[in-house]
């Protein structure tokens, strides 16, 4: 039996809210947890950044946050979906 890693978010960035981060929705009956739009559209705003200039380090550190964040939320969206 292979053993469950569970993902673990060492800090969140300091500019995101604690409210609103993520949205819930219903699909098929079942919950599931994405980014909302506020945090959706900072990331599309740091990868078009990065596309045409390099981010500061405090910005590679927020993106590299919003991965482990997408880690995390795909992680608790697999394990509710395999109940």
């Amino acid at each position: 039996m292979n053993a469950l890693i569970i993902p673990k978010l060492n800090s969140l960035p300091v500019n995101v809210p604690v409210e609103g981060v993520v949205q819930i929705e219903l699909e098929e009956g079942v919950l599931i947890f994405r980014a909302s739009s506020w945090l959706q559209n900072r990331i599309e705003e740091l990868l078009e950044k990065q596309q045409e200039t390099a981010l500061t380090p405090d910005e590679e550190k927020e993106l590299d946050c919003y991965e482990e964040i997408d880690d995390y939320l795909s992680f608790v969206n697999r394990t509710i979906r395999n109940l």
